[in-house]
């Protein structure tokens, strides 16, 4: 089963006989699982969209407010587990009430050893940063996970151990590395702050309604209809370089070489240990103006285009392409159109909605 390993704060996730998520048979299994998911990931990230907002929506007709949180938490557990892994959650009541719950407490394990904080110190670098956390506080619940998806996912499973040589056991857990440390834990960091950004903008959801509705019509929403939406998409773009999903890359240098800077050379030597902080970087003013500041156009035009090259949330600019040989996120791309359509989506079923961090206070539905 998968364990949790720590040198300092260095998470290294290991499981089975895969050292790092990025070998190359593992990548490849990961890409083809995003490649065939295509088919039914626009329909069935609107379909929990639609049931997401109808939720909330219940909710805040009994007045006050509504946390948006659980709700869009299932949204992302629901359509992520049909689209990658092509298992319906409705089958087991277990999984569909608490699925996401049961993967919120394996990654809380993981990531806790590595989130900031700031008070109670040096106590929390010695309780809380510094030793392996024992598999058994969440063994229960990934074993539920781990039959769900041996019981409802077995096309997957047997397209790992036929075309990528894994072994079934290696197949689940690589498939619930993917659905719960790559997919859902990264979207549900992202979309609440993008939900919060544009639901504290009442001047920014007026221009991007007007550019969603004169792009899309009354077609369908698709991944190629957000492509023409250039001031969603760069939306999009500045809320990661503002609020990256993972803010924090280790690395091992495998060679001695030079790190240049705008103005310094440093020299690192092979086995030094590197560690990347993205939100310091994606501030950089001699690349970004205005860099403290959200920019919403920022990604517009073609000076915006060319800023692109230096947008890394992904392990990689997001004009680089994810491959076998590097480390980029093979889900780049589904992520920000996804997060398009998520604000598409929104902006045509809503003239206004009013949000902050957490919960949604007020929504127009769209006339």
């Amino acid at each position: 089963m998968p364990s949790v390993k720590f040198t300092g704060d260095v998470r290294v996730c290991a499981y089975l006989d895969t050292a790092e998520v990025a070998h190359s048979k593992v990548k490849n299994f990961a890409m083809d699982i995003l490649k065939r998911s295509s088919t039914v990931w626009v329909t069935e990230l609107l379909s929990n969209l639609d049931t997401m907002w109808d939720t909330i929506e219940a909710e805040l007709s009994k007045g006050g407010s509504a946390s948006y949180i659980i709700p869009l938490q299932k949204c992302i557990f629901n359509f992520l587990t049909k689209s990658l892994i092509g298992a319906d959650p409705a089958k087991s009541p277990e999984i569909a009430k608490s699925g996401y719950a049961m993967l919120d407490k394996w990654l809380a394990l993981q990531l806790l050893p590595t989130v900031q904080i700031s008070f109670l110190q040096p106590l929390v670098e010695i309780f809380l940063h510094s030793f392996t956390y024992p598999f058994a506080l969440v063994s229960g619940d990934y074993k539920k996970l781990y039959e769900f998806v041996e019981k409802e996912g077995k096309e997957v499973i047997e397209r790992g151990k036929t075309e990528f040589q894994l072994s079934q056991e290696e197949t689940i857990h690589n498939l619930l590395f993917v659905l719960g440390f790559n997919a859902f834990g990264g979207f549900s960091v992202f979309l609440p702050s993008l939900l919060s950004t544009l639901g504290s903008n009442a001047q920014l959801q007026e221009k991007l309604r007007l550019e969603v509705r004169e792009k899309s019509g009354e077609s369908t929403l698709s991944f190629n209809s957000v492509k023409d939406m250039e001031l969603v998409q760069s939306v999009v773009y500045e809320t990661l370089r503002l609020n990256p999903p993972v803010p924090l890359q280790y690395a091992r240098a495998r060679k001695d070489f030079r790190l240049s800077s705008h103005d310094s050379v440093y020299e690192i030597k092979k086995g030094e240990l590197l560690c990347g902080y993205q939100k310091l970087v994606m501030r950089d003013p001699k690349v970004f103006d205005d860099p403290e500041s959200f920019v919403a156009d920022r990604f517009t035009g073609e000076k915006g285009r060319e800023l692109l090259s230096y947008l890394y949330w992904s392990n990689g600019p997001q004009t680089g392409s994810p491959s076998e040989s590097n480390k980029q996120c093979a889900a780049k791309d589904y992520v920000t159109l996804s997060a398009c359509l998520l604000v598409a989506h929104l902006l045509r079923r809503y003239d206004s909605i009013a949000c902050g961090s957490t919960s949604v206070t007020a929504v127009e539905k769209a006339q």
